[in-house]
């Protein structure tokens, strides 16, 4: 299995939730709700009824998860939500079916023996329970409820490893074909060296398949917003060279291991990198060979040798040409050390980028350190822009950015309502929107893990079954990832027959804008600040998928799967229909009438995938999933 290497995205642990961070006052859940118009979707505002999530399941691939947390009860504490957790560390079995490692723990009394998840790369830590909290917590008898807190819940404690992500996304989606429910998945975590930069890769494949079957995925957005650890240049002519000085980031005590630079090219176009060492002097004391991406797919793990005292140790992963997207790309990771140390690339064309993250001793590191140029002529410093790593930069996925909650005060004064200033920066390097969304992710108060080993001060408690729970607000995109995941569920609760281009769709046709979205613009909102209330209100008005079903007498779509040519044949007398034809991420690609009889539809310039075909006639709309093979 392909490793690789994750980090669960979050920036502050108030030690007093009462308190003040940065002298602004902490943001609870009850705010948050309220900021979102998610007050007014429970209440049920000119609705039949209010919405709250139920039947709906909310699955998180996180750490540190908490089964015995009573906001993972009901609101009346006495009614279990969580469905199943996989812990894919835990080796007491039994495995879920179809998979050979971790453990299935099934049922209310098999989870609330376990207790919780077993210690993993972050030890007994406590993020999932408070992801989970955000998203669907029903509060424990406090004011920090969550957005959808009757929806089921499914946790899966991820291993560091690429097959054990789409494993979890796999069972997840199984256990909801079980129960007959609509799922949402939540990912608040984040990386920069799997897939590939363009949202391409096969984590994006598996995604995308899942979400043609009707699965929802929302992501953090990261985490990198202040970071100048991105850099890019635009190669023109040959021996054309690009040098920055390699930062190392501040923080992770001793698992700190060095950095880690990803690089990527444009498709076809070679480029070769190497590490110059220099002493605070700027004067060069050691440099590594030259390794060239169009020599082909190898790995290097070395060391250089300075002033005969000194090692530096280094290694790189390097790929000729990505198969998903024909480009030239390179992990390069250099062990800390007491130098400095300079990034040179060379190449004759391309747009190239990197970026700098810090690297763990335990497999883990995702925060950005930033790329220097040191005042020094011919060399470059980097910038925080292109910040939205794997999973959020795929298509399908609904990328989340944090603001702080806007919050009324006792005179009338709204404070709050600001971008993040971690919140990371889009777009992607293919200049795709990203994120799409904001959400409330600053400071927000919601439970946390009764068994992390973490040192957390809390003046918030709740008392159940011999146990003391602790409410603690933390920030990062970790938390407006699982507010947008808990309006999903609201959504799909109103509407079960949405399908994910439909709610993505609404999500960003409803968001809302203001004086700070418009100053901090697309790259850190998207298309707004999410709005409950009118989500949920247009997803009662948008007719779904399933309704495809009730006109198939009408229309015939064939052959499905299909390759170059699709016919559809309309029944006599029909009326002319408009046929509007979207890839998976909500993209229009073709519009035109269909009529009575067999009309024929060319899709030759259609790449491999699936489709979706909207049918409307004027009242109403159906949809139609097509697979080009």
């Amino acid at each position: 299995m392909k490793k690789i290497i994750l980090l669960f995205i979050l920036v502050i642990v108030s030690s007093n939730i009462k308190g003040q961070q940065c002298g602004i006052q902490a943001r609870d859940l009850f705010y948050a709700v309220i900021d979102g118009h998610v007050d007014n979707v429970w209440n049920g505002v000119d609705m039949i009824k209010g919405f709250t999530g139920k039947d709906v399941i909310i699955g998180f691939t996180d750490w540190g998860f908490d089964y015995t947390n009573p906001v993972f009860y009901d609101t009346t504490m006495t009614n279990y939500r969580i469905l199943r957790a996989w812990d894919q560390y835990r080796q007491a079995g039994p495995a879920p079916e179809g998979f050979t490692y971790g453990t299935e723990l099934t049922g209310k009394d098999v989870l609330l023996q376990a207790q919780c998840d077993t210690s993993n790369v972050y030890g007994y830590g406590y993020h999932g329970t408070h992801v989970a909290s955000i998203a669907a917590g029903a509060g424990a008898g406090t004011s920090y409820k969550g957005v959808a807190y009757e929806a089921d819940l499914l946790f899966v404690s991820i291993a560091v490893d690429e097959q054990a992500i789409l494993d979890a996304f796999l069972w997840m989606y199984k256990v909801a074909q079980e129960e007959q429910k609509r799922l949402v998945v939540n990912m608040s975590w984040g990386l920069y060296y799997v897939g590939n930069m363009d949202g391409t890769g096969r984590v994006a494949q598996v995604i995308d398949s899942l979400s043609t079957l009707g699965v929802v995925f929302v992501s953090s957005a990261g985490n990198n917003g202040e970071k100048y650890f991105h850099l890019s240049h635009t190669f023109s002519e040959e021996n054309d060279t690009l040098k920055s000085w390699i930062s190392f980031a501040e923080g992770g005590g001793d698992a700190r291991w060095g950095q880690s630079v990803s690089m990527i090219n444009s498709p076809n176009t070679s480029f070769t990198f190497g590490l110059q060492i220099s002493n605070s002097n700027n004067e060069t004391v050691a440099c590594s060979p030259y390794y060239d991406t169009e020599l082909g797919n190898y790995d290097i793990d070395t060391f250089l040798i300075v002033n005969t005292t000194d090692t530096i140790f280094y290694n790189a992963f390097i790929e000729k040409s990505n198969p998903y997207n024909n480009r030239p790309q390179a992990r390069f990771r250099v062990k800390t050390n007491k130098y400095r140390n300079g990034l040179i690339v060379t190449s004759q064309s391309g747009d190239f980028h990197a970026w700098n993250l810090i690297e763990l001793s335990n497999g883990v590191g995702n925060w950005g350190a930033n790329f220097d140029s040191r005042g020094m002529p011919g060399w470059s410093s980097g910038d925080n822009r292109y910040g939205i790593g794997a999973p959020a930069h795929i298509d399908c996925v609904i990328s989340v950015a944090a603001h702080v909650t806007e919050k009324r005060n006792p005179i009338g004064a709204n404070s709050g309502g600001y971008i993040a200033s971690f919140s990371s920066y889009g777009p992607t390097i293919d200049q795709r929107m990203k994120p799409e969304i904001s959400a409330p992710g600053y400071l927000v108060i919601a439970s946390v893990s009764s068994f992390t080993q973490e040192q957390i001060s809390s003046s918030v408690t709740v008392n159940f079954e011999g146990r003391t729970y602790k409410f603690v607000g933390l920030s990062g995109t970790s938390m407006s990832s699982p507010f947008v995941a808990g309006v999903v569920a609201l959504m799909l609760q109103a509407n079960p027959y949405l399908t994910p281009v439909q709610v993505k769709e609404i999500l960003t046709q409803t968001a809302y804008s203001d004086l700070y979205t418009e100053r901090s613009g697309t790259e850190r909102f998207g298309y707004g600040k999410v709005q409950a209330y009118n989500a949920v209100l247009k997803a009662l008005e948008t007719i779904g998928i399933a309704n495809f079903e009730t006109a198939k007498t009408r229309l015939t779509v064939f052959p499905n799967p299909g390759v170059d040519i699709v016919y559809i044949s309309a029944q006599a007398n029909l009326r002319p229909i408009m046929l509007e034809v979207y890839d998976i991420s909500g993209r229009q690609l073709q519009k035109q009438f269909i009529y009575s009889g067999v009309n024929t539809l060319d899709m030759k310039s259609f790449t491999a995938g699936c489709y979706i075909m909207k049918f409307s006639d004027g009242k109403k709309s159906w949809f139609k999933k097509w697979i080009k093979n």
